[in-house]
This record gives structure tokens, sequence and C-alpha cells, in this order.
């Protein structure tokens, strides 16, 4: 993680739970019941669907404005420690703000993005102990999280603007982006199919709403001789500023910290037409061409006979890597909209996005063998694409029928991912080797590799929400969605080689939410998913078969509470999901369930006008069972206990000076379901600052972080039976310049 200096409220207020300890949170909820009387005394209505649209309104266009502030007041500029206030997109639920979900969420603000730098998605949430990072930069696993134990659905557990994308193998430009948002748990009716981690949706920087034009240009250093050029350029023309425009571009290049090469050009053009007063239309494009060589291959442990792992890899080791390894991505995405005011209480939305991703890789598989370090060498040379196509159509808003007040939103949807795989791949033993040694097996992709029709998956969905308020304080929310679905395999000819499909897939959600205060929500859902049936993996003996959809139910209780200088959340988990793993045979098997259940807590303080502390924890029961061969093991990948940590300082001395200091334990995790080896707890120290100031009538900002102070030495959890170094110490810095 990046984690540099935090803005007064800048990545302070990242996590969707903080608290040192479990004891704060129940604080915090306490607090939360005394002050219900008073507060509703003192308000006359909770938080409405308006308020939270105009606070994101001024939230977009604070960047706009930054630069027309003194020093002092660039980092001052906050709002709640949590986000809770700000809007969060769910999906068939519509658009509504954290504290009004009835879900588990964390939102990710453009300006912690810039104080992270991230180089992977673990960094973007590295202080929410719900999420654990299970990637390395600069490789294909970049984006592998795993939240509350389960690892997302790279197929689809993210969304761009809350638009489908295949996320393998691609790192998103994070600069380009005005937040990331994470819905732990799980997403079927909100989005359709998904597994029960959660989703992650990318939102990408949008025209600003006022005619202040947007124009920054950075420049960043990154260990050990990565460059990188960002411009960021927005503003509105025609009359009345009818016409609006976002345009960002970026360059990286350099040597990585292993040894490797990177190079990556992207792109993001976003426009909006103010048609009429009821009427705007949108179009967005994103397109990225990254490059990268040397990095290192995966370490699988699936033939490893010891008990305990051999010792651990810096992640700046050169040994697992030489160069003729590869990871070529390209990602391309277009969707434009229409909405139209129906009434003052009613909008419709029509949604059209096309993406496209392709990879082309060369990568080693390390089979470990032994605690001395020693492996067999399997290469894989191949290409792989996806392309995805939605349709959406959608209606919100509101009516009263009686004393109830609903808020409904009725929708139509059309999926297709076409999912393109090796024609022709390599996969063959190279050579082997040693852990602790430079890695001399050379394989080069050969000429020719092409891709072929592997598969497809068919979605056509109708949906409905309704969100009744009862009373003042209660209200209530179900929801449905049925779906239609059709799943295929072929084979390299074009013959069907697998089929499934069913209509009628009911996935309903309902919630039961009370307002102990305006500030303050509890409640308690209950939502059901369906994921499609995984691909399996080359590695596997049954390498090429697709698995049956499986679905999943999970029930949480919850709270969260938003105050002017501090904020808490809590909630506890049941999930329960058809298990996956390979069996004593190598062979990819669905098998009996995996039931995770847990908690999580958390809080963050200001305390007087300089100070910020907060904390997050999660703890996690995990176990297999109904029929599972492993029955009463804990699932592989997830930790039993995460907490993470983290203080603020602004340094009154020096106006617009900012320091932090941050820590993340993670507990030990089982890497193969039959629970005889686990990876090792760790903890990672990070610090960082930023200074901004004003340079000839200019706002500059100066950011710097070291990451993993300590280049503590450790093996993270990478997938069922994988495991890869975790990421050395790291120095990033950055210059930014508003004009």
């Amino acid at each position: 993680m990046k984690s540099a200096a935090e803005q007064g409220v800048g990545k302070k207020q990242r996590g969707k739970t903080k608290a040192p300890t479990i004891g704060v949170a129940h604080i915090a909820v306490m607090l939360a019941f005394a002050a219900s009387q008073n507060a509703y005394a003192q308000t006359d209505a909770p938080v409405n669907a308006s308020n939270a649209a105009a606070a994101s309104a001024g939230a977009a266009n604070d960047a706009a404005a930054e630069k027309s502030l003194p020093a002092v007041n660039v980092t001052a500029a906050q709002d709640s420690p949590q986000h809770l206030n700000a809007d969060v997109g769910s999906g068939a639920l519509g658009t509504r703000t954290q504290l009004d979900t009835p879900f588990s969420t964390t939102v990710v603000t453009s300006e912690e993005l810039q104080d992270m730098q991230p180089q992977k998605l673990g960094d973007v949430f590295a202080r929410d102990a719900s999420v654990s990072d299970n990637g390395n930069p600069y490789s294909a696993w970049a984006t592998y999280l795993s939240v509350r134990g389960m690892q997302l659905d790279w197929q689809n557990g993210f969304k761009i603007d809350g638009l489908p994308f295949n996320s393998y193998g691609i790192t998103m430009p994070y600069e380009q982006l005005e937040s990331v948002e994470l819905l732990k748990g799980l997403s079927g009716f909100m989005y359709g199919f998904g597994a029960p981690g959660g989703v992650v949706n990318y939102v990408t920087k949008k025209p600003p709403l006022s005619g202040t034009p947007i124009r920054s240009v950075d420049v960043g250093y990154l260990t050990d001789g990565v460059w990188a050029e960002h411009a960021d350029l927005g503003g509105r023309v025609g009359p009345n500023g009818m016409f609006g425009y976002r345009f960002n571009a970026t360059h990286e290049e350099g040597q990585t910290y292993n040894d490797g090469t990177i190079r990556r050009n992207a792109f993001s053009l976003a426009l909006d037409a103010r048609i009429t007063r009821d009427l705007s239309a949108t179009f967005g494009a994103l397109y990225q061409d990254q490059h990268t060589t040397g990095q290192g291959g995966s370490i699988s442990t699936a033939q490893y006979v010891g008990t305990s792992l051999p010792a651990a890899l810096s992640g700046s080791t050169d040994n697992l890597g030489n160069p003729s390894q590869h990871l070529n991505t390209n990602l391309q995405l277009y969707t434009a909209g229409v909405h139209y005011n129906l009434s003052p209480n009613w909008t419709a939305h029509l949604t059209y996005s096309f993406s496209k991703s392709f990879r082309d890789r060369n990568e080693s598989t390390f089979f470990l063998e032994n605690p001395a370090g020693d492996y067999t060498d399997f290469r894989f040379a191949g290409k792989e694409g996806h392309r995805l196509s939605l349709w959406q159509a959608l209606v919100e808003g509101d009516v009263k029928t009686g004393p109830f007040e609903h808020q409904l939103v009725l929708g139509a949807a059309w999926q297709k991912q076409v999912n393109e795989y090796e024609a022709n791949s390599v996969y063959e033993q190279i050579g082997t080797g040693n852990l602790y040694s430079p890695n001399t097996n050379l394989f080069y992709s050969p000429e020719g590799l092409a891709t072929y029709r592997a598969g497809d998956i068919t979605q056509k969905a109708l949906f409905a929400s309704d969100t009744i308020r009862l009373t003042e304080r209660w209200s209530v929310l179900g929801g449905v969605r049925y779906t239609y679905y059709e799943q295929n395999g072929y084979t390299l000819t074009g013959t069907t080689s697998s089929h499934y499909s069913q209509s009628g897939v009911l996935t309903p959600t309902v919630a039961l939410m009370f307002k102990l205060a305006p500030t303050t929500t509890l409640y308690t859902s209950y939502v059901e998913s369906l994921e499609p049936g995984s691909i399996v993996d080359f590695t596997y003996a049954n390498a090429g078969r697709m698995l049956k959809p499986l679905r999943s139910k999970q029930y949480e209780v919850g709270i969260k509470s938003e105050h002017a200088r501090w904020s808490a959340s809590t909630a506890l988990f049941r999930i329960e999901r058809g298990a996956e793993y390979a069996n004593s045979a190598n062979v990819y098997v669905q098998d009996g369930e995996s039931i995770f259940e847990g908690v999580e807590a958390g809080a963050d303080v200001r305390l007087g006008a300089n100070w910020t502390v907060g904390g997050d924890l999660m703890w996690l029961h995990t176990k297999y069972e109904r029929g599972s061969s492993f029955d009463g093991n804990r699932v592989a990948g997830a930790p039993g206990f995460v907490a993470a940590g983290h203080v603020t300082y602004n340094v009154p001395y020096v106006p617009g000076l900012r320091i932090g200091a941050d820590a993340k334990f993670t507990g030990n995790t089982s890497v193969r379901p039959a629970g005889d080896l686990k990876a090792g707890g760790y903890t990672l120290f990070n610090v960082g600052a930023s200074y901004a100031t004003r340079i000839g009538g200019y706002g500059v900002t100066f950011r710097a972080a070291i990451d993993n102070i300590t280049n503590k030495r450790y093996w993270e959890y990478q997938y069922a039976d994988y495991i890869s170094p975790g990421d050395p110490r790291t120095l990033s810095l950055n210059a930014r310049i508003d004009f």
C-alpha cells in the first residue's frame, strides 16, 4: 500500500470499518444509542437522497476548486471519516449513500488514491481488515483479493461505473479514477452472476458539474526505476456549459523492483451533454495497453510434501523471473447512456457498454517439492481474451401509498460474455530449479499463438426493489432478480462440449433498517447469489472443463454511525457457499459447502485539529462441511484474524504538511483445503508524508511514501494451493501541479 500522507481525512477515512480494537466499536455503538433521542430532537429529518446528491456534487467539485485555495485549506477540506454519506453504486438497488445501504461497503476516494499511488488492488484496500491482498504488481495476479476470506470473481466481481468487464490480468489506471467502491458479500440481486466475496466498482473521473476547469499534471517515481507522467483535463463548453468533458492520459515506464520492466499507456475520456432540462446523454471510453517482462511466476504447493513452507523470499528477488517471461494486456471499454427525468420524482436510464480485455502470457508455474526450495518449472505460453456486452434499462423514483413512502427501482438487463482461450498454447516442463538460486530456464513464446471461442454466458434478467419507509425510523427493503441464463463450452472445432441453461432463477434480497438517529443506521439483511461454474485451470487434471453454477446465501447484521469528528461501523455475517477445490487426484471438483462466519468492526476519530487515529479488524471462522472431503477444515485462503491501525498528523508549524503511519496484521492462512500447510501471519508497517503549497501562483503537492518499511519477508496466499513472496520495501514519490 502506498500509505503516504493521508490528507487529514485522506486515507484515514478509507475503510468501511475502522477500530483499533473490538471495544472501540462497542463504545461507538453505545454512544450512538445514547445520542439517538437528542439527535432526533435537533434534526428535522433523516439524511435523504437529495442531501446525498448535494453532498456528492460538492465532493465532485473539490478537485477543481483545490487550486484556488490557500495551501492550508487545500488539506483542511474534509468530509466524514468513513465517507458514509457518500453515494455508492448498488446495481439494481440504484445509487444510495453508504449509510443507507444495508450491506457492508467501503469507498476509497480520488484524493486517497493520489496519496497511495497504488500499484495493485491490494494497495487500494490495505486499510480494510476484511480485505486480504493476494497479488503482486506487474503480474496477472495484481487484482487478486480475498474479502471475508473469499476471493473475488475475476469474471463477474469487477465493474467500471457499474458496468461489467473481465479483470483477469488487468491493473487499472488508478490515477484516472474518481473512486473505488467495494460491496462486500453477495451481489446476485444487485448485479446478476457473481461469487460471494463481493464486487469492486471502479468509478471513472467525470466532467465537472460547474464551469470551473480541471487542469493538472503530475510526475511520479517508484522503486527501482519506474517513472510515470499523468495529465487530467476537464471542463464545460457551449451555451450554459451544455457539454462537459474529462480527459486523462498516463504513461509509465521503467525497471521494476524485481529486475523486470513495465511500459503502460492509458487514456480515458468522459463526455456528457445536457440536451434539455430533463434529458442528458453520456459517453465514456477507456483504453489501456500494458507490457511487462521478467515478472516472477507462480509457486504451487500441489506436489509439496512438507508440513511447513520454506523460508520466505523477498518480493524483490529476481530468482523467479527472467526475460523470457512476460505479460501483455489490453483493455478497452466503451459506454453510452441516456437519462431522462420523467417527473420530479422519477428518472429513466438506458445504458449500453462493451468491454474487451486481452492478455498474452508467458509465465512459469513452479511446483514446489520440498522445504529446501527445489521445484519443477512448468511454463505456460498462450493468449486469452474476453468480450462483454450489456444493455440495461432502469427506472427509479419515489411514490407514496397511504402513510408509506416507497423508493422503487425497476429494470431489465441483457448481458453476454464470450471467453476466448488458447487454441494452441504451450504448457510443458522446461526444467528444474531452486527458490534461492536464479532461474535460468529460458522459454520464449512461439510464433502463431491464437485463441478460440471456448465458452459464452448469456444472462437475461428482470429486477425490482422497493425500499418502504414505514415510519421516520423504520424501513424495509425487498428485491428480486429473475434470471434466465445459458452457459456453453466449446471445443476447438466449434462444437458444444458442455451446456447449462435455466430459466426462472430467483435471487432475492430483503433487509430491515432502523434509524437510531439520522446519523446512525442499524440493519439486518439476507441475500442470495448465483455464480457461473469455473472453467478449470490448465494446471489441474480436468483442465478446460466447465463446472456447473453455484448458489450462495448471506445473512448479515450491522450498524453504521457517521459524525463530524468520528465514525464507526460493525457487521456480523454468515455466508454459505458451494465449495470448489482440487482433490487428492488433482481434479478440480465441486463438493460440499464452505461456511464463513465473522465480525468486522472499526472506527475513525479526529482528535483536535491535527490528529486522526483509527483502526479496523476482522475475526473470521471458516470450515468445509456438508459432504466435503475436507469436512471441518479451515477454508483455504481465509485468515482467522486481521487488524489494521493508522495515525495521521497535520503539522501545525508547517501549514500543508501531513505525516502518517499505518500497520496491518494478517493472521496465518491455510494454503490447501487439506489444512496441512499454512502461510504464516505477518505485520506490515508503512509511513508517508505530503506537502501542499503554492509556487508561482499554482497549487503544488508533493507526496512520498515508504511501504513495508521494515522490508518484512513473508509468504502471501495467492490462490488455492498457490503462494507468492510478499512485496518488498518500496519508495514512491509524486509531484503534482494544478494550473
